[in-house]
């Protein structure tokens, strides 16, 4: 069956369909990954958005029920150059296909994927609709797109609505870690469960009045999809915990830290999507390869004075970390859980961690 793909500036793209069908609005971006489809489907980051991959064989290894990074897909539509429509992994479950079915997600294949990449490089991440049906015209394309508007309420959408406990994966929990979920990975949270850490999750829309801030060692915000501006209460619930314990971010939840200490935000044209993306430690001079996924940054130049920037991106000098050590917050916009991607940076979790347990030390003496 033919699938069309309509841009907000008008551009037409015509494809087949696989998955499910009907009729998808989203933002479309892209996601430069040679590899890791599946944990890029389920990451909730990508909440209401289409993505395209850029590698031009998707699908070849299947599915299967290790690499989840949430319940469900959280892609709104999926967009490849050709689909393996014969998987073979010794891990595999289910095809791509039968998996977008399930999940009722609708999927394009046979599409100029260079073409459509090229054009939101140039022109930045934009509105779209994906559509099977053949009733609909030109100018309802259009006008559908010109109605679509992205949730603001994205993150509530994403975030777990009960309060969720893990314990360690082996052995006694040396820390208590509260974690406030915009739309966190499975990875998170089996990083912090590697190093020994009791996680409890709690939604995004909570206050302090919610947490028992004395049984924790530290806070940490996750990633999500969406504007950190939009994500008032995460905000707010920032700049009421800061300097009263540690508090850490991810992606997302290093944009909310950052507009807690002052700072200011800011959308990117086309955003960074992939697990290649290079960014250096500037207090080391390392180097990491690292696995990325947002439209959003901080502001280098809002950073307050008593912030210190540690990580910026090699390709675009981007803010990539940032740490305060009057008020103990520290941030990174990049994954360092990776999932998928490379592991170079998930020394950053033990770092963090081993921070910690000295103030802790510190404080007991």
């Amino acid at each position: 069956m033919i699938a069309r793909i309509m841009l907000e500036d008008g551009t037409l793209f015509e494809g087949k369909s696989f998955g499910s069908q009907g009729t998808i609005y989203g933002e479309v971006v892209f996601n430069t990954g040679m590899t890791g489809y599946q944990e890029i489907l389920t990451d909730p980051s990508y909440a209401g958005q289409i993505v395209t991959m850029t590698y031009p064989l998707v699908g070849n290894y299947g599915i299967n029920i290790e690499d989840f990074e949430s319940s469900s897909i959280k892609v709104s539509g999926f967009i490849v150059k050709e689909y393996s429509i014969h998987p073979n992994h010794w891990q595999m479950n289910t095809s791509l296909n039968d998996y977008l079915i399930e999940n009722q997600i609708m999927g394009v294949y046979d599409v100029d994927t260079r073409m459509l990449t090229k054009r939101i490089r140039n022109h930045g991440a934009m509105k779209c609709v994906i559509t099977t049906d053949e009733t609909l015209t030109i100018e309802a394309l259009l006008e559908g797109l010109d109605a679509y508007t992205f949730p603001k309420d994205i993150v509530k959408k994403v975030s777990t609505k009960s309060i969720l406990q893990y314990e360690p994966e082996s052995g006694q929990a040396s820390k208590h870690i509260g974690v406030i979920d915009l739309g966190i990975k499975r990875g998170i949270v089996r990083n912090l469960r590697q190093n020994g850490c009791h996680v409890t999750i709690y939604p995004s829309n909570t206050s302090l009045e919610d947490l028992d801030i004395e049984q924790f060692d530290a806070v940490l915000f996750s990633n999500g999809p969406g504007d950190p501006k939009q994500c008032q209460e995460a905000i707010d619930l920032a700049k009421d915990l800061k300097g009263k314990l540690p508090l850490l971010g991810i992606c997302l939840g290093h944009q909310i830290l950052a507009l807690s200490l002052g700072g200011d935000t800011y959308k990117l044209k086309f955003g960074h999507r992939g697990s290649n993306h290079p960014v250096i430690d500037l207090r080391s001079q390392k180097v990491y390869m690292t696995a990325q996924n947002h439209g959003y940054a901080v502001s280098r130049e809002s950073i307050p004075t008593d912030v210190e920037l540690t990580h910026i991106n090699v390709n675009d000098d981007t803010v990539e970390g940032i740490v305060s050590e009057k008020w103990f917050v520290e941030s990174v916009q990049f994954h360092p859980e990776e999932g998928p991607g490379p592991t170079d940076a998930t020394v950053i979790f033990k770092e963090w961690l081993d921070k910690i347990e000295r103030k802790k030390a510190d404080a007991i003496r």
